[in-house]
């Protein structure tokens, strides 16, 4: 059922992508400036909403900007619509793959409103978000992303609008690192659309807080990790079965670092030696035992080492084939309802992902911060992955493959090397690189004690 399932697009998504890139385009050219089949992108994106509670409000919203009065109470009605339709989409495709998976998924519990945050920040916020939509992106000018300093200082001294604050100062310094913009052959439109779109939800009053968590006890089971490089930051997202009392759940932990572009490869895993019970676990394929673990209702467990302890030898692969399928999946946040943040952890044999099935192995995705490569993930007779879907089809980014190498089976996890690599190339590659890890940290040790 999987394999037809992944073959096949749900009814109406393809018809929802293009009114949500018809109303990037026009964001790309701006509000204060559209054309006549970019005003019917507008029109368009209300006109999808004109039998649900939200039509009369994206019309009156749309006629509004339309007629040169684009208040911020309009243009976050439009981001709303936009991110509704990708909200669509995304229930669409992880619906019919639980459907197909067989999968159980716990409803989404709405958290009570934040409490009030102050208002000048928000509203500075959205004063500059809305000035962004009507330049459109091939209008910013640095003075333009220069405006966006002083209310980020501002929110980054305000804890309740920390979130805000750091999706704001990431999307700022990505326009102000794209400057000229005009002169740029090709924009990221849909991923600055999906900034700008998050962050004008995110500023309006009273926006609900994250999810409260909950305590847990019990036993994480590491199905694989997730491993998200950028040149100034590393994240690792571990995938794996929290046991704590009735059937498993699925459930992730991430933990995060700074650093910088010359460290790649292994080397990553030095930057994330503050947190060894984790590592230890992936490299030694063990469970955690876990005692007042705090689990939000996305299935995250906020990482703390003080409440964690190893636990028992757990290979992912016998996990996966004999607890996977019976997991219970957590529900997902609003704001995260969008068809780029689907990735679901899987068990597949080789027919489900071999060449010209309905289903690619994401090699891109394969990181080089261990022993996965793609000519394993080519010849695997058995792989845990996480379902993906890009560009419109489904791609399966391998977390651990069973294969065989001269005649003999072998397994490569992707997070085998956490504490530290076993290949001897990769050992000195490592240990090189690692030299820099610690230069940076002695500066950075200088520099706080200045």
């Amino acid at each position: 059922m999987l394999v037809e399932y992944l073959a096949q697009t749900p009814a109406g998504v393809p018809e929802a992508l293009e009114t949500v890139a018809a109303f990037d385009e026009a964001l790309t050219h701006g509000f204060g400036r559209l054309s006549e089949p970019r005003q019917a992108a507008l029109t368009g994106l209300a006109g999808a909403f004109g039998a649900t509670p939200l039509g009369e409000r994206l019309a009156e919203a749309a006629a509004k900007v339309l007629a040169g009065s684009p208040g911020d109470e309009y243009v976050a009605a439009l981001a709303g619509g936009r991110s509704a339709a990708l909200g669509a989409v995304h229930d669409a495709l992880l619906g019919g793959l639980d459907d197909a998976l067989g999968r159980q998924r716990e409803p989404w519990q709405a958290p009570s409103a934040s409490d009030s945050a102050p208002e000048n920040l928000l509203n500075g916020v959205r004063t500059w978000l809305v000035e962004l939509a009507v330049a459109g992106w091939r209008g910013v000018t640095e003075d333009l992303v220069g405006a966006a300093d002083p209310i980020i200082e501002g929110l980054l001294a305000e804890p309740r609008l920390r979130r805000l604050a750091v999706l704001l100062d990431g999307f700022a310094a990505e326009l102000r690192a794209s400057s000229p913009i005009l002169t740029l052959p090709q924009l990221p439109v849909r991923r600055w659309a999906d900034l700008w779109s998050r962050a004008m939800l995110l500023a309006q009053p009273g926006f609900p807080a994250s999810a409260g968590g909950q305590p847990v006890t019990g036993r994480f089971l590491p199905l694989g990790v997730d491993l998200h490089e950028h040149a100034t930051a590393l994240q690792a997202q571990v995938h794996g079965l929290l046991e704590a009392g009735g059937p498993p759940k699925l459930a992730r932990i991430s933990v995060s670092a700074p650093k910088v572009d010359t460290i790649t490869g292994a080397a990553v895993w030095r930057l994330l030696r503050g947190y060894p019970q984790l590592l230890a676990a992936l490299a030694e394929r063990r469970s955690l035992d876990l005692t007042g673990m705090t689990l939000l209702g996305s299935g995250d467990l906020l990482w703390d080492e003080a409440c964690a302890a190893a636990g028992e030898p757990a290979d992912p692969f016998a996990t996966a084939r004999v607890q996977l399928a019976q997991a219970m999946a957590p529900a997902v946040p609003p704001l995260d309802r969008h068809p780029v943040r689907l990735a679901e952890p899987v068990f597949l044999e080789a027919h489900q992902f071999a060449v010209g099935g309905p289903l690619t192995v994401d090699a891109d995705r394969i990181s080089a911060a261990g022993p996965l490569s793609a000519d394993l993930a080519a010849g695997a007779s058995a792989m845990i992955g996480l379902l993906r879907w890009d560009a419109g089809r489904w791609l399966v980014q391998p977390l651990a493959v069973e294969s065989t190498v001269k005649k003999k089976p072998v397994a490569a996890h992707s997070g085998d090397w956490a504490m530290g690599p076993s290949d001897p190339k990769a050992a000195k590659a490592e240990a090189a690189a690692g030299d820099a890890v610690g230069v940076l940290r002695e500066r950075a040790g200088r520099l706080l004690r200045k």
